[in-house]
C-alpha cells in the first residue's frame, strides 16, 4: 500500500496512551499538596497537551513563579511515584506504531510531557525503539508553538508537506498549523471532534484502527473492494 505521508508525528497523552485519569489525579493531588484549590476534573482535563508549567499557569493564573515550581515538583512526585494508577496504551496503538515502522515510515513524538516523563512512558510501553525522533515541552516551547515540530522536521530531513501530526487536542492542531504541517485528530482523547476540526484537523477518527487505514490510503484513491 502507498504511504500517504513519510513522517507521522504523534502526540503521546490522549493519543497513543490513555493517561487522562492519571494526569487529572496528579494535578489534583499537586494542588492539594501545595494548598491550592483543587481543580475540577473538567478543568484539569482541558489543559492536557500543554507543557506542565503552561498548564499550571492556565489552571492557577494568579500563581507566581515559585508557586509554579512548587506545583511542578508536586505533580512530578505523584507522576513518577507509584501511588497513582498506571496508564495503558489505547487499543491498537502498539499495532499501529509497529506496522508503520515496518512499512518504512518515519515516526516521531511531540509531547507536552517532560523528557523524564516521556522516557518513563516509552519504557513502560516498550515502544521506545520505534520512534526516530522525540521532543518534549522541557526541550522546546510548549504547544501550540511549532518549535518541537520544526526541530523534528529538521532532524529527520523531512519537508512539511511530507509529514502529518496526529493528536487529540486543539494544541496539537494549532502546532501543526503553525508549522505548515497537516494534522488529523483522534476523538478518544480530551478535546471534542468539533474543537479539533475547528482548529484545522483534516479528519478525525474514533480510534487508531480507523487512523491506520487512512494513513495507508493513497490521496484521491480510496481503497476499494475487489
Amino acid at each position: 500500500m502507498s504511504k500517504r505521508y513519510e513522517l507521522i508525528v504523534f502526540d503521546w497523552d490522549g493519543t497513543l496512551m490513555d493517561s487522562e485519569a492519571r494526569i487529572v489525579t496528579c494535578m489534583q493531588c499537586a494542588a492539594a499538596d501545595t494548598g491550592r484549590p483543587v481543580p475540577s476534573q473538567a478543568a484539569a482535563r482541558d489543559i492536557i497537551g500543554l507543557g506542565l508549567p503552561e498548564a499550571i499557569r492556565q489552571l492557577f493564573p494568579d500563581t507566581d513563579a515559585s508557586g509554579v515550581d512548587a506545583l511542578v515538583d508536586a505533580y512530578r512526585a505523584h507522576w513518577l511515584g507509584n501511588r497513582v494508577g498506571a496508564s495503558t496504551m489505547f487499543g491498537g496503538a502498539r499495532e499501529l506504531v509497529e506496522g508503520l515502522h515496518r512499512s518504512g515510515h518515519l515516526l516521531a513524538v511531540a509531547t507536552g510531557k517532560s523528557r523524564r516523563g516521556l522516557d518513563q512512558s516509552l519504557g513502560e510501553s516498550g515502544l521506545a525503539g520505534f520512534f526516530h525522533a522525540t521532543r518534549c515541552a522541557d526541550e522546546a516551547f510548549s504547544k501550540p508553538h511549532p518549535q518541537m515540530l520544526q526541530e523534528i522536521l529538521i532532524d529527520l530531513d523531512t519537508h512539511p508537506d511530507a509529514a502529518v501530526v496526529v493528536g487529540d487536542t486543539e494544541y496539537d492542531m494549532q502546532m501543526a498549523r503553525n508549522a505548515g504541517v497537516d494534522a488529523v485528530g483522534v476523538s478518544h482523547g480530551v478535546h471534542s471532534t468539533e474543537r479539533l476540526v475547528a482548529q484545522g484537523a483534516m479528519e478525525c477518527f474514533d480510534d487508531l484502527v480507523q487512523l491506520s487505514g487512512w494513513l495507508y490510503e493513497r490521496p484521491g484513491h480510496p481503497e476499494e473492494g475487489a
